[in-house]
């Protein structure tokens, strides 16, 4: 790019840098002296493909969504959380909120995420222990008690049964008479990562992407600032992918889901918006960074070029991040506040919009209340302290980082090309058409490509390790230590008996016929081709168990098992 043209790209950041808001903030550095908002080519200089880098603000975003970084404003604070029962969950939440966090986000146990009620056979010994158990409307409600949900963002890490319990959610919004509209968060609702790598579905894929679809409608007329989807490649890079793996699949997915969207007649610059994403924060601190600089441009550029998307919001790339659980070593724990606060730092610096940091402990067990405060003082302190909020893209330009964001776009493509290709073999099903990506995604999934692949990195990583080419500290290297066992958080069964009995009484105080009348008139609606939202919301609201809701819809569109790979 030519020095005149360059020249006018810093023009027009420097226009929207003006007119934007800013925060009131000192930004300079510990010494006092001031910086600069960005950093680009000297006013003498070209730069060779500088447009595929740009400005902040500016298409592809490569720097990042806004003219201001984080300037204007910082990253969400949404630590995950949830454990035992709603009221032990709500406590931790007020917890976190008290001390500076400033979103949410649900984490729920076992039956939750399978669509089990607590009191089912399959839920026994799993009760609260890996998040907490929500089991009705009720529940939800006890969740969020004295937390206004008008005025604090929740996110919910659920994909299978991720419609009803989000039913759940705006019912108990309701009953605290918060308008549905006002509702802002992400729901994850991401099922071909389910099939893909986490292996938490209820149904076949087709079934899901009906209630996906139906979500989508719903909330782009009702709940038009919460995000109905995020597509997650967390579970994908914890499986045992590559980071170009994790981003490939993860904005495929996003682009089947875009197809989706359009498959039901809606405009991509009305419900693009509400997609979102979640990537994982590993421990190759550059090629982090590279990673989720290219999440942006290649979506951009993508949404753009292939779905037809005019405005900025459609083609930006929003992201959550979490830093790596698989990270974590139970050997030498206190280690992994160091690790933690690496993979942090790499999603700042890569321009994540939310942040979850995880425990020191949580290798071990749900995290203590002790290490969930150095978990969230630790993104406090990057964001205070460290001075990386002042410079939007601080290592925009550099010669590495610059190389791997090329590659790992190019390897990005590579996948594209080869979920594209199974496309061409893929036999079309469901009601609704299906678009290429879709249909290569669906390819992949029936036939355990996605999974074969995964597994292979997975293990071409532990041949590493065990050979000591890649070194843990702790674990295959430095492994002396003076550091005692930890006192953990233990989640007693005490808990799953509560939490029965407590729906027991539900059950036997609600009323059977109107939950009856309200689960028939749910099925009798999936039977046909009418949004299924609005009779899932009236079974939650008579109170019907989310067991009771999904298993009627298991009744009528069956199970799902995974076809064996060799």
């Amino acid at each position: 790019m030519d020095v005149e043209a360059i020249a006018q790209g810093r023009d027009r950041w420097q226009a929207r840098y003006d007119a934007a808001h800013r925060r009131d903030a000192d930004f300079t550095t510990l010494s006092g002296d001031p910086v600069e908002p960005v950093y680009g080519p000297r006013p003498t200089d070209t730069y060779e493909g500088f447009e595929r880098i740009g400005w902040p603000g500016e298409y592809p975003f490569t720097r990042g969504l806004h003219p201001t970084g984080y300037r204007g404003r910082t990253w969400t604070i949404r630590q995950f959380a949830g454990f035992g029962n709603a009221e032990q969950t709500n406590e931790r939440y007020r917890m976190i909120l008290d001390a500076g966090g400033g979103g949410l986000s649900v984490a729920f146990d076992m039956p939750t995420l399978m669509g089990r009620d607590s009191d089912d056979p399959r839920s026994l010994g799993e009760v609260g222990h890996c998040g907490v158990a929500i089991d009705s409307a009720a529940d939800m409600e006890v969740l969020f008690r004295g937390i206004p949900l008008d005025s604090v963002t929740t996110s919910m890490t659920i994909s299978g049964p991720a419609v009803p319990v989000f039913c759940m959610y705006l019912v108990a919004a309701e009953r605290q008479g918060v308008d549905p509209g006002a509702l802002n968060g992400t729901l994850q609702t991401d099922i071909f990562k389910e099939y893909i790598a986490q292996k938490e579905w209820l149904f076949k894929p087709e079934p899901h992407l009906r209630l996906i679809g139906d979500l989508m409608e719903y909330c782009t007329r009702g709940v038009p600032a919460y995000k109905p989807l995020s597509v997650s490649g967390y579970h994908i890079r914890e499986a045992g992918s590559t980071a170009a793996q994790e981003l490939a699949y993860t904005l495929a997915d996003g682009f089947g889901y875009v197809e989706l969207g359009l498959s039901r007649g809606l405009d991509v610059d009305t419900f693009a918006p509400g997609l979102s994403f979640f990537f994982d924060a590993h421990l190759d601190f550059f090629e982090e960074i590279a990673k989720f600089r290219a999440a942006r441009r290649i979506w951009a550029r993508w949404m753009r070029d292939v779905y037809g998307a005019k405005t900025a919001r459609a083609q930006w790339l929003r992201f959550h991040t979490q830093t790596a659980g698989v990270s974590l070593t139970a050997q030498q724990p206190y280690n992994n506040v160091v690790r933690t606060a690496l993979e942090a730092l790499s999603a700042v610096l890569g321009g994540t919009n939310s942040l979850h940091t995880n425990a020191l402990d949580e290798t071990l067990a749900l995290p203590s209340e002790q290490a969930a405060e150095i978990a969230l003082r630790t993104q406090q302190v990057l964001m205070e302290e460290t001075g990386v909020t002042n410079v939007a893209d601080p290592l925009g330009g550099s010669w590495y980082v610059e190389q791997l964001t090329d590659r790992i776009e190019e390897q990005a493509e590579e996948v594209f090309a080869r979920i594209l290709e199974r496309a061409e073999r893929a036999v079309p099903t469901g009601e609704h058409p299906v678009g290429p990506m879709t249909s290569g995604i669906l390819r992949g999934i029936d036939d355990g490509w996605f999974t074969g692949e995964i597994a292979e990195s997975a293990f071409r990583y532990q041949q590493a390790l065990e050979k000591e080419e890649k070194k843990v500290v702790g674990v295959n290297c430095h492994t002396g230590s003076v550091t005692g066992e930890l006192e953990i958080l233990r989640v007693g069964h005490e808990v799953e008996q509560e939490q029965v009995k407590a729906l027991g009484e539900r059950k036997a105080e609600r009323d059977d016929a109107a939950v009856s009348a309200a689960l028939s008139a749910m099925v009798e609606a999936a039977r046909g081709s009418a949004n299924l939202i609005e009779p899932m919301l009236a079974a939650v609201r008579a109170e019907a168990t989310l067991g009771e809701i999904c298993g009627a819809l298991r009744e009528e569109w069956g199970v799902y098992t995974e076809p064996p790979v060799f």
